[in-house]
Parts: structure tokens; sequence; C-alpha cells
């Protein structure tokens, strides 16, 4: 396995000097031959809510994203991705979301009627590492025994679940049913502080901040960004995700994501932690320019990252 060495890397919340990076490894002996690169190595960095139906993976690799986690499409076409983690088809409620949404290709989910048919809706999204369910009170959403029966099953499996939750109620049905993350940092309302109690001990949430005006304040993100500001004071963790494909987002790390946590409290050494949850696993990003850790200047100088 290659040896790399950079002007600095970033590894386990600090810098290292003189050291390279071998596989996850931090080592001191270099040895000859090593690749010696400027800037700075930083683990391998993830965004953990993207539709590549919807977004051209090459392309978000070129913009420093060593890995995506593709929440939501059809397994024809997410299994032909490489290197990804998938959750395949959005299971909802019959004629729930995004069923009735025009951007959600036909065969991109499967209709969940009763807690009877929740095994056979995981059991057929074959090479998931997650599985994702919908709770849109916009239309028909899943009965919480239903949505139990769905967390039952992917559990089973060893799959954790993933919830969209849009609307009042929706969170406290996900934490009813034994969900494990959020798909967005709630927004519709503030939570009351014991959900927030509640889902701080129970789920991981993603961020997707940016969704909410695209770098331009709205009602939508002031909600989300109280939610998620109480939820971290009370222990929770975050993850970064964008929803990539959905509206103008950055295609690739997006520094308006960035500033945004930043906003609802983390540092940057807790955004690089949110950034990277599989670090040792995938292959490193690269900062030719160096990572400055300056609040100020920490979203610009991140978003120069490519994936090598």
């Amino acid at each position: 396995m290659t040896y790399r060495q950079a002007g600095t890397l970033w590894w386990d919340g600090r810098f290292h000097q003189g050291k390279a990076l071998h596989g996850s490894e931090v080592v001191a002996q270099v040895p000859p031959g090593t690749v010696r690169l400027p800037g700075t190595l930083l683990p391998g960095l993830t965004d953990a809510h993207v539709h590549l139906g919807l977004a051209d993976l090459p392309t978000i690799r070129a913009g420093g994203i060593a890995e995506v986690w593709d929440l939501g499409g059809t397994l024809e076409f997410v299994r032909r991705q490489p290197g990804i983690r998938y959750a395949g088809q959005f299971l909802t409620a019959p004629g729930g979301y995004p069923s009735d949404r025009a951007w959600a290709p036909a065969g991109s989910w499967r209709e969940v009627g009763s807690p009877g048919e929740a095994a056979d809706a995981v059991s057929a999204q074959t090479g998931a590492s997650f599985i994702k369910a919908t709770l849109n009170t916009g239309g028909p959403i899943l009965s919480l025994a239903t949505l139990a029966a769905i967390a039952d099953a992917a559990h089973a499996a060893g799959l954790p679940l993933i919830v969209h939750a849009e609307g009042p109620g929706t969170v406290e049905t996900a934490l009813d049913a034994g969900a494990d993350l959020l798909a967005h940092t709630p927004w519709t309302e503030a939570l009351d502080e014991g959900v927030i109690r509640a889902a701080a001990g129970q789920t991981t949430w993603i961020s997707t901040l940016d969704i909410h005006g695209w770098g331009a304040p709205t009602a939508d993100l002031d909600v989300a960004l109280g939610n998620l500001r109480r939820f971290l004071a009370r222990g929770g963790t975050v993850r970064y995700g964008t929803d990539l494909g959905n509206g103008p987002l950055v295609p690739g790390i997006n520094p308006r994501e960035i500033r945004a946590l930043q906003q609802a409290g983390l540092t940057p050494a807790e955004i690089l932690t949110a950034m990277s949850p599989s670090a040792a696993t995938l292959p490193p990003s690269w900062i030719p320019g160096g990572l400055d850790l300056d609040p100020a200047r920490f979203a610009g100088s991140l978003a120069t990252a490519r994936a090598l």
C-alpha cells in the first residue's frame, strides 16, 4: 500500500508534520519512495446525503468528496455506481412521499402498506448499507406500527434505519419506531425539549442545512439551526450531508453547508469529524494549498480539497 506524505497531515483531530499516511495509519518512519504532496492530507470526506440519479459522481469526487451515501434511488441504478454506500429505494406509505414528486424516477420508491409487508421491502434492498423510510405529512405517511416493523427488519439485517421526517409529529414517530438516523436536520417546527433530548440519545442527524435558501437566510434555516444547536448541546451527533441533487447545491464540498454548521456551533475540527465517518476505509482527501483552521477561512480552504 502506498505511503503518502504532505506538508501537514490532519488525522485523529490534530495536525501532524514530518509523518506519512499508510492506509489509515499515521507513521513516523517515512520510507524511500513515499509519494510526497504539497498542502494537507486529511481523512477521506463523506457526503452522507446524495441522490446520484440527480447528480454526477465523478464531479462530486473531483470536488473533494471521497464517499457518498445515496439516500434514495432505483436499485438498478445505484448498484452500478462504484464505491458508494446506498439505501436503495425509499420505503413509503401507498401514495406517500416521494411517489408524488416529479423528480423521483419510477422504481425509486417502494410502497409498504402494512407491518406484514415490511420484511419483504427491506430484504429487497440487496447490497444496501442502510434502509431509508419517509414520513412527510404533506401526503399519506407510514403508520407507527409499519415504520416500527421496517425498523425491526432493518435491524435484524444489521442495517441502520434512516428516516426522512417532515412535518409535525414525524420526528416523534421516527423515534418511537426505532430510527437510527434522520436524513435531515428537522426544519418544519421547533422541536420540544424532551424530543431533542430523546433524539440526541438515539439518533444521528444528517445536516442538509443549505437546502434552505442555498446561502440566503430563510425561516426554515433558522428553525433547523435552532434545533441543531439544542441537539448538539444535548450531546447529539451530526453528519455532514447536503441532499445533493435537491436544487442548486455545490457538486462537491459545499462551503455554505460548512458555514451553516459553524453557525450551529461546530468548530472546524468537529466539522472534519462530521465529514469523515468512514475515514479508515477510504482513500484520503487532499488540499493542495493546505488546510486553514481559522474559522473565517476554514470553509473556503476545505472547499479546495480533492479526493485521491
